[in-house]
Formats: C-alpha cells, sequence, structure tokens
C-alpha cells in the first residue's frame, strides 16, 4: 500500500453529510483518514503473513480472517463483524481429541 492515502476532502465532505453531528472540525477528516490508513495498513500486513504462510501469493478474504481472528486487538475491534468467504479458525476442543494411551503407543512403535 505504499504511496496511498486516504482522500481527506472526500472523508470530510462524507462526514458533514452523514450528520452525525453538526459542526465537523478542521482537523477530524485527517485524523480519520491517518486512522484508516493504519487499520488498512495492519491488517493488509497482518494478511499478506497469512497468505505467505500458505504459500499464496494473493490475499483472499480468509487470510483477512486468520489475521484479524489472530490478532487480540484487531479480533476485539472486529467482534461483531462476519467476513465473507472467511472461514472459522482451525479450532479443535481438547475434550473432542482421543486421548493417548500407553496401550496405543506399544502397537504403533
Amino acid at each position: 500500500m505504499k504511496g496511498d492515502t486516504f482522500p481527506v476532502g472526500r472523508i470530510k465532505r462524507l462526514l458533514k453529510q452523514g450528520n452525525y453531528t453538526e459542526r465537523v472540525g478542521s482537523e477530524a477528516a485527517v485524523y480519520l483518514a491517518a486512522v484508516l490508513e493504519y487499520l488498512t495498513a495492519e491488517i493488509l500486513e497482518l494478511a499478506g503473513n497469512a497468505a505467505h504462510e500458505n504459500k499464496k501469493q494473493r490475499i483472499k478474504p480468509r487470510h483477512i480472517q486468520l489475521a484479524v481472528r489472530n490478532d487480540e486487538e484487531l479480533n476485539k475491534l472486529f467482534m461483531g463483524v462476519t467476513i465473507a468467504e472467511g472461514g472459522v479458525l482451525p479450532n479443535i476442543h481438547p475434550l473432542l481429541c482421543p486421548k493417548k494411551t500407553k496401550d496405543s503407543d506399544a502397537f504403533q512403535g
């Protein structure tokens, strides 16, 4: 995402048109653009790492899901968000796994 910036003018216009408040400060759009850029860069970096770990060249929704859910702070931010085509985190509860016994180890070795 080198060189890409969020459009401050468009964000300011959307803040004014959204009727979120009567007045919008002059630096509000700059601050919001910076926050959006930071969050986007963070998510894309983590998703890129997830794609690289899976030996993929493209970031897919699955990689974004893995990135967001494996990061504690992003997971809290995206708590009620469903990412389309993201799937679920691989997780098997330990009680559901078969227990290893000494007898089963003797048969295998």
